[in-house]
């Protein structure tokens, strides 16, 4: 794993490159990896991007703005379209290495699986998606998740104070991200992941999120695009990972879908290893049928 930075219109963002050894002149087949909301490369994308360079992958991974070592205001603030148009300046910056072939693909884990779908439809040249426990979400699916009509209201009420605050002087106020039983927090539910030192809690990652991130979050339909992704694209799910009748819908609509359906929770494929096994296992068999090598 190399220190990179990806020049991109949203700033320099702070990137790893991962290859199976220290050459960086011999081209290979290149993937982007992204990870759940409100996390940093060296959690899930770290390791997914280690596995695929195992496999004779260059992976990149990155850290939107405003997050990790990327420049950006405000801090910790997740903006779904500003990612979606992250991850396609991230695409467009990889294509430019001579190391790597001219067609990327992007491996994408949780809600950045709805993001990277997003800067497809919105012309990013992402030649073939691998979603990995992809988080879909519209309004009437995504309520439940947070106590229904009333819950959803709650969190956009606090938004909205809190862009007020963010517009008057620049403040940011900030919940944890994740807080087992604190309403407040972006995740309340268990979710061991990112409370453990030895899993998701790494030095790097910043257990804050902004609270304005709610109007963003809870008003982003990552459904409606689905018929206008004609890039091959793997969605690797499970009955108790987040969301599934959405996945399955998606599969559904999509001009190019495919679906591979394992076993585990949304959380065990973030690290777990018999779950990151399955899904690097059909994301290399894609992205090898997928991602064009030339002669």
């Amino acid at each position: 794993m190399r220190p990179f930075a990806l020049p991109t219109p949203y700033g320099l963002l702070a990137a790893h490159v991962h290859r199976p050894d220290d050459d960086l002149v011999t081209p290979q087949p290149a993937v982007i990896v992204t990870g759940s909301w409100l996390t940093v490369k060296e959690q899930m994308p770290d390791r997914y991007a280690a596995a695929l360079a195992a496999r004779g992958f260059t992976a990149v991974t990155f850290d939107f703005s405003g997050f990790g070592q990327s420049p950006g205001a405000p801090r910790q603030a997740e903006l779904p379209m500003q990612k979606a148009g992250e991850i396609a300046a991230a695409v467009r910056a990889v294509t430019s290495l001579s190391f790597v072939h001219p067609q990327v693909g992007v491996l994408a884990v949780c809600a950045s699986a709805q993001y990277a779908l997003r800067a497809i439809a919105d012309g990013a040249p992402i030649a073939a998606l691998a979603c990995v426990a992809g988080w879909f979400h519209d309004a009437v699916t995504v309520a439940p998740l947070y106590g229904g009509p009333d819950g959803v209201a709650d969190r956009l009420a606090r938004a909205e104070r809190a862009l007020a605050a963010y517009q008057a002087d620049g403040t940011v106020l900030t919940v944890p991200a994740y807080a087992e039983g604190d309403d407040l927090a972006g995740m309340s539910l268990p979710l061991p992941y990112y409370g453990q030192a030895d899993r998701g809690a790494v030095p790097e990652w910043r257990n804050e999120m902004a609270e304005l991130s709610w109007a963003a979050w809870l008003t982003f339909d990552g459904m409606r695009v689905a018929e206008q992704v004609a890039a091959p694209t793997l969605l690797v799910h499970a009955d108790d990972c987040v969301l599934p009748d959405n996945v399955r819908a998606l599969a559904d609509r999509m001009p190019a879908a495919e679906v591979a359906w394992g076993e585990g929770s949304q959380i065990d494929f973030y690290d777990q290893r018999a779950q990151v096994d399955f899904a690097v296992a059909a994301a290399e068999a894609h992205f090898g049928r997928h991602l064009e090598v030339p002669a």
